[in-house]
């Protein structure tokens, strides 16, 4: 990093996959915050143009406030490590593979960590026959903030009819009840656990709408169950090759004790919008949202 005072810092911001409105809310408040911290802050909103609005921008830093494909799956890691730009978050590697689902639970299961039943097959096999037995889970394989999510409830007789706005391949995944919990990890320390309540199913809306759902924390937990939380986050984000910040989320069916609870997935750019669950875990630890902003981009690197 330069040594300027105050240092330059572009924050990518909207792209083009289908979490745009998130990332344009974690943005903007990122922006403000760093603006706050004394950074001298460029908004660039992530199109065709981005490579040269970089060059002519020519920040010391990027902040990548990016979600979805092309700015959480590695794409625009590897435009910034190609352009020599020191970046925030995670690296190609571990972006692209906790992007796909299906690679991330391969990773958790030669970590030891559980995970529920999971096929990939095509849209057209997901509609022509039940994949798995309901209950189970329809969702894309490389998509996040619950876009595209179906549930095959028990008892249902046919199988989904899905959007045609899904992809053509998707995952098919053994429906996992219980309690949602998730655990952010900052510079491998485990920070606490959240229980997330809604009214219905964690989708889209429950995520980032005003009242969408309500948190708990810290989550009122039996002890073994927070500490494996923390364990399992901590050995998932080690495990994937995550740098600086992740979130991992899970389901604890209490009816089951420790065997009832599984990873659901690993953010590597989590949410930073006013609803956010990582800034909520980093505050109850007195970190305020301008100073976690600033240790983001304090620790930006290439070859991450």
């Amino acid at each position: 990093m330069s040594g300027r005072t105050p240092k330059h810092v572009a924050v990518l911001m909207g792209g083009r996959s289908a979490e745009r409105e998130v990332s344009l809310s974690s943005a903007r408040g990122c922006a403000f915050a760093l603006r706050e911290e004394g950074f001298d802050v460029t908004e660039i909103d992530a199109g065709d143009d981005l490579v040269a609005r970089l060059r002519a921008t020519a920040p010391d830093v990027v902040f990548n406030a990016l979600h979805g494909r092309w700015g959480e799956d590695g794409c625009v890691q590897g435009l910034l490590e190609w352009l020599r730009l020191p970046y925030t978050h995670s690296g190609v590697l571990a972006s692209a593979t906790a992007m796909d689902k299906t690679r991330t639970k391969d990773i958790y299961r030669a970590a030891g960590l559980p995970v529920v039943e999971s096929r990939i097959v095509s849209r057209a096999e997901a509609m022509a026959a039940h994949v798995l037995p309901p209950p189970y889970v329809v969702k894309p394989n490389n998509e996040g903030s619950s876009v595209g999510i179906y549930i095959v409830h028990e008892g249902t007789d046919e199988p989904p009819r899905l959007a045609d706005t899904m992809p053509g391949i998707v995952m098919v995944e053994t429906y996992a009840p219980g309690r949602e919990l998730t655990c952010t990890v900052l510079d491998d320390r485990a920070l606490t656990v959240t229980e997330i309540h809604t009214d219905g199913w964690y989708d889209y809306d429950a995520k980032y709408a005003t009242g969408g759902s309500r948190h708990t924390l810290p989550a009122d937990l039996p002890p073994e169950i927070f500490a494996a939380c923390q364990d399992y986050a901590l050995r998932a984000h080690a495990a994937l090759g995550c740098r600086s910040i992740s979130r991992t989320d899970f389901r604890w069916d209490d009816t089951r004790g420790a065997a009832g609870l599984i990873l659901l997935e690993t953010n590597t750019q989590p949410g930073m919008t006013p609803t956010s669950l990582s800034p909520e875990q980093a505050a109850h630890h007195g970190i305020t949202f301008g100073a976690l902003c600033r240790q983001l981009v304090e620790e930006a690197s290439c070859d991450r």
